[in-house]
């Protein structure tokens, strides 16, 4: 067992005047299992890199330990190599009989070590890194979202091997798995950095009672602040008064004053300006101790959308639907029958590959708005007419240029469209920037916003939450279940699924059905 040791570091990206990290300083432990989450855009990645040594920063890190990261670069050329070839160059030195037995606890036959590495699917390319990356001695394991991409069984299949493990930091916005996985949590809060012991809901109840807390001080404190002022008001306004009562008075209305009265005023007054100063350090006291009570709360913004009202109450229809690519030789599903109503949520759920994201496409094209079709299908597919779609795509490599030209090509009102992303936490230095600089989290938080702006009777939205932090999450899920959109989902984030599911529609090869989530 040894520490990590992190002190005052201090980053910023060349060329850019914000902070990432500005005297950060805390310890950890090379045993613990480690969740890491914070809004995106926060620095957690690169907080990852820097303990790798990838950037150059002030401060000092200081440990006995190796660094290794996880996912592995992958380079040109790479996806014809062998995996086997791939793991000597990600951890050299390292024995492949270990790995092989990794691959054994993450349900992977060893085969696959041998093969293509664009032959394997996501899941499988995956385990096979993380297998390699845990094959080695004396190192902490840095471990980047695992789980984007991944259906279901995968995630479980991860979820468990991670369970077992010790030794590594985990950044996932998945809560499921942060709560399954870790036994402390490093967050990024808005501003500062904490280490609690606990998974993500230990952490998550325990700042709800923070921030219940310090909301309830910021209040007492601010009646303090302002009970102080009113005295000091007052108190300001007697000693001017009776200071302009020293000096002149007129002997017949005032007979029992004399010129000696001046001193008595002046010491009178002398004490209420005193007071009064006595008033404004505890004015100032209270404001000190005011600062920073709510520095770190989350007081997400309100999302709303204008989901469209249609006249009919099936949106969607299919009947004995299937459909199959045409260089494939078998279908991706067939004889799905399926009936998305007015109001419902309906969450596809199935292996990767099965044709959830294909589905879409097809009711996407029987609007009118999919493109020319690469596939065939059998059955048939009714949609109500005039119906209104808006879409999030799992895809988000086509966003290019800037937010003036993406708010152009899709006719969205520049200005509201800026609002939405500062609701989604966008700090204001992002809208200059061309949108393939974005993270993936800020590139899937710009298609959520264009969708939200607008209106429609059947929200399409395939794998929304990929890459998004948590919190926004939780924003997206109170906006949803208060505005009761129609929807058809594909999503991985169990938590969000049994949230936000009126019902979840199993689609596998060659079958399809559904039933109440």
């Amino acid at each position: 067992m040894s520490q990590i040791q992190v002190n005052n570091l201090t980053f910023s990206y060349e060329g850019s005047p914000d902070l990432i990290f500005d005297r950060v300083s805390l310890v950890l432990d090379t045993d613990w299992k480690l969740g890491f989450a914070g809004r995106n855009g926060k620095g957690k990645t690169t907080f990852l890199r820097l303990l790798m040594g990838d950037y150059e920063y002030q401060g000092t890190i200081r440990t006995g330990i190796r660094f290794d990261y996880f996912p592995y670069q992958i380079k040109a050329g790479d996806m014809e190599r062998r995996a086997a070839e791939l793991a000597e160059r990600w951890k050299p030195f390292c024995e492949e009989w270990r790995v092989i037995c990794e691959l054994d606890r993450l349900g992977v036959d060893a085969e696959v070590l041998y093969r293509p590495f664009g032959t394997l699917s996501p899941g499988e390319q995956t385990k096979v890194m993380l297998a390699v990356l845990f094959a080695g001695e004396n190192e902490f394991l840095l471990v980047d979202e695992p789980t984007n991409h991944l259906d279901g069984q995968a995630r479980e299949t991860i979820q468990e091997y991670l369970s077992v493990k010790k030794g590594f930091i985990l950044v996932s916005h998945d809560r499921t798995l942060l709560d399954a996985c870790v036994d402390h949590m490093l967050v990024l809060n808005r501003s500062t950095i904490e280490v609690q012991q606990g998974n993500f809901t230990t952490w998550e109840e325990n700042k709800l009672r923070r921030d219940s807390f310090a909301r309830r001080e910021n209040e007492k404190h601010l009646r303090e602040i302002s009970k102080l002022k009113k005295a000091a008001a007052e108190n300001k306004k007697w000693a001017e008064k009776n200071e302009s009562t020293k000096i002149g008075f007129d002997p017949v209305k005032e007979h029992d004053r004399c010129k000696a009265t001046r001193a008595y005023i002046g010491a009178k007054t002398k004490k209420m300006q005193s007071r009064v100063r006595n008033m404004e350090v505890r004015m100032q006291r209270e404001i000190e101790e005011k600062e920073g009570l709510l520095q770190d709360i989350e007081n997400p913004a309100e999302l709303k959308l204008t989901p469209l009202i249609h006249r009919k109450e099936v949106l969607v229809r299919t009947e004995k639907f299937g459909m199959r690519y045409r260089d494939a030789g078998e279908p991706l599903f067939r004889d799905l029958d399926l009936e998305i109503r007015q109001g419902e949520r309906v969450f596809l759920h199935g292996a990767n590959g099965c044709g959830k994201s294909s589905l879409m496409r097809a009711i996407l094209a029987a609007s009118g708005e999919g493109g020319e079709m690469s596939w065939e299908e059998t059955g048939r597919i009714t949609l109500a007419s005039g119906l209104v779609i808006s879409r999030v795509s799992q895809d988000t490599s086509f966003l290019r240029g800037s937010i003036a030209d993406f708010c152009r090509e899709r006719n969205l009102p520049e200005s509201l469209y800026c609002a939405i992303l500062r609701q989604l936490d966008f700090g204001r230095e992002q809208f200059t920037k061309s949108m393939e600089d974005y993270s993936e989290g800020q590139k899937k938080k710009a298609l959520i916003a264009a969708s939200l702006m607008t209106p429609a009777h059947l929200y399409l939205w395939d794998e929304p939450l990929n890459y998004i932090d948590v919190f926004s999450r939780i924003q997206i899920e109170d906006m949803i279940l208060r505005y009761q959109p129609t929807m058809l989902v594909t999503e991985h984030d169990r938590r969000f699924r049994e949230k936000i599911a009126t019902r979840v529609v199993e689609i596998g090869n060659a079958a399809g059905y559904g039933k109440n989530a």
